[in-house]
């Protein structure tokens, strides 16, 4: 067997297979149970400071 076949036929099988686990465990991770405040503290880090300067704690974050 070739080696560019072998490697298409791994290809094809047990790398979508391992991208595929990949996939379902990065969206398990995303949605674990105490990620929510991460991701709301994330999605509004670009209005922290909309209507006061920021503090010097505030920098060091």
């Amino acid at each position: 067997m070739e080696t560019y076949t072998f490697l298409r036929q791994l290809a094809d099988s047990w790398f979508l297979l391992a991208m595929f686990i990949f996939f379902i465990g990065v969206m398990l991770w995303v949605v674990r149970p105490g990620s929510n405040a991460k991701h709301r503290d994330t999605a509004n880090v670009v209005f922290r400071h909309e209507h006061k300067p920021p503090q010097s704690e505030d920098l060091e974050r």
